[in-house]
C-alpha cells in the first residue's frame, strides 16, 4: 500500500488491523511515514532509498524501530528512482548501478545489527532487470522480491513479466514477486497465479489446454475454449481440461488431462481420466464437458484435493 501523505499515515493502523492478508507499506520522499508504518503494524515497510532525502542518515533510527517491532524492511531500489550519485558513475541504470545501491543501503543496516530485509532492483527492461537479479543473487543471501517495474499494458506486461520471472524463478533466484499492468491490480494478481503455476511453484487451479488455429481442425476451438473456460470460471480445483478440435493430437492430449475432448466430423469424444466414456454431437460439447467437470469438482472436492490436503493411498 503506498503511503504518501500524512492522511496515508494515519490510516495504516485501522487498515493493518482490518486486513485479512499482510499490508505492505510503500514508502518514498518521506521517512517519518517509514516511522508510522512500523508504529502502525505493517507485515513490512518498503523503503525507496533513491527518493528519500537524507536516507542514509535515517537508517539507524529505522533499524532500531523495525528491530523493537520486529518488522522486515525491504530495499526497493528501482531504475526510474536511482540515487544521483549512482546515475553519475555509471551513466545509467544498470545491473551493477541497481545492485550497488542495494547491497550499499544493506550494509548500512548491517551496521546496526539489523538483517531482517528483503531486497528488489526493479527495471522496466526484463533484460537489465534479469541481469541485476542474477548478480544480486551472487552477491548476497537475502529474500529477493521481484518485478518488473513499468511492464505496460495487460499483454506487453504480461509478456515482459513471464519471460522475466520465468527466466529467474527457473533457477531458484526469487521469493516473491510483483506483476506490475497498467491494469486493475486484479488482473496482476491473476497473471502472477499463472506464472507461479506455470512454473510449478504454486498448486495448479483449473487450466484449460487448447489446439491453436490449423488446417486440421474440424470444429471452432476458439469458441469452444472461451465457452469451456467462462463456464467453469471460478473453479478453484487443480483440474485440467483439454479441448481439442483434430483426430491428430486430440486424442492424445485429451487422454492425459483429468478431462477432455477430441472434436472432428461434428462430434467430440468425451474423455474422463484417459476413458473414452461418450461421444457427443458438437452442439452438445461445451454443456458435457462442464457437467463432467463440476462432477470430478465434487469428488476431489470430496477427497480433499481442492483444499490442498493430500490425496493418500495405502496399498497393504
Amino acid at each position: 500500500m503506498a503511503c504518501p501523505t500524512q492522511d496515508d499515515a494515519d490510516a495504516l493502523a485501522t487498515i493493518a488491523r482490518k486486513s485479512q492478508i499482510p499490508v505492505i507499506a510503500d514508502i518514498h520522499f518521506q521517512p517519518k511515514y517509514v516511522f508510522a508504518a512500523i508504529e502502525a503494524g505493517c507485515a513490512a515497510v518498503r523503503v525507496n532509498p533513491g527518493n528519500i532525502k537524507q536516507f542514509d542518515d535515517k537508517v539507524k533510527e529505522i533499524a532500531r524501530a523495525a528491530k523493537d517491532h520486529g518488522t522486515p524492511i525491504r530495499i526497493g531500489v528501482n531504475a526510474g528512482s536511482l540515487d544521483r550519485r549512482l546515475l553519475q558513475k555509471y551513466g545509467k541504470a544498470t545491473p551493477e548501478a541497481l545492485v550497488e545501491s542495494a547491497l550499499w543501503e544493506a550494509s548500512l543496516f548491517e551496521e546496526h545489527d539489523f538483517r531482517d530485509i528483503k531486497i528488489s532492483v526493479k527495471h522496466n527492461d526484463p533484460v537489465v532487470m534479469i541481469e541485476a537479479y542474477k548478480q544480486l543473487a551472487a552477491q548476497c543471501d537475502y529474500p529477493l522480491h521481484l518485478g518488473v517495474t513499468e511492464a505496460g499494458p495487460a499483454f506487453q506486461g504480461t509478456i515482459k513479466s513471464a519471460v522475466a520471472f520465468g527466466a529467474l524463478l527457473s533457477q531458484g533466484i526469487g521469493d516473491t514477486i510483483r506483476v506490475s499492468l497498467s491494469a486493475p491490480p486484479v488482473e496482476e494478481v491473476k497473471v502472477g497465479n499463472q506464472i507461479l503455476e506455470s512454473l510449478n511453484l504454486k498448486q495448479r487451479g483449473l487450466e484449460i489446454v487448447s489446439c491453436p488455429s490449423c488446417g486440421r481442425a474440424q470444429v471452432d476451438v476458439y469458441k469452444l475454449a472461451e465457452e469451456v473456460t467462462a463456464g467453469l470460471t471460478g473453479m478453484e480445483v487443480p483440474l485440467r481440461v483439454a479441448v481439442m478440435g483434430c483426430v491428430v493430437n486430440g486424442p492424445g492430449e485429451a487422454r492425459e488431462a483429468d478431462l477432455g475432448v477430441a472434436s472432428g466430423n461434428g462430434k467430440g469424444q468425451i474423455f474422463v481420466k484417459g476413458e473414452v466414456i461418450k461421444t457427443v454431437p458438437e452442439s452438445k460439447i461445451v454443456e458435457t464437458l462442464i457437467e463432467e467437470a463440476m462432477k470430478l469438482a465434487e469428488q476431489m472436492e470430496t477427497d480433499g484435493v481442492a483444499s490442498g490436503e493430500p490425496s493418500v493411498s495405502v496399498a497393504g
